[in-house]
């Protein structure tokens, strides 16, 4: 169990967070729309190639998940370390 007072736990926590947060965005963004975008081609979503779609929509719609899904845990962060704003 993790020490609620603890500051370096509490930033640890975030980092780790924001880390995830930029693998799974450069994945979708540079792996899925750039690097594996010819191993896509043959997926259609959308009326388009799924490599595409990701490098012009989907890259876009996981980083606003993500935007979402950061605000989220970083408020169950802040009251798990007793650091929220209420």
């Amino acid at each position: 169990m993790e020490n609620h007072n603890d500051p370096s736990g509490y930033w640890r926590a975030n980092v780790r967070l924001i880390i995830g947060s930029l693998i799974i965005w450069a994945l979708c963004s540079y792996g899925f729309g750039i690097l594996l975008r010819p191993l896509l081609s043959g997926i259609a979503i959308g009326g388009t190639d799924l490599g595409f779609w990701f490098a012009q929509q989907g890259s876009i719609v996981i980083f606003i998940i993500l935007i979402f899904f950061y605000a989220w845990r970083m408020n169950k962060l802040d009251k798990q370390y007793g650091v929220d704003e209420e």
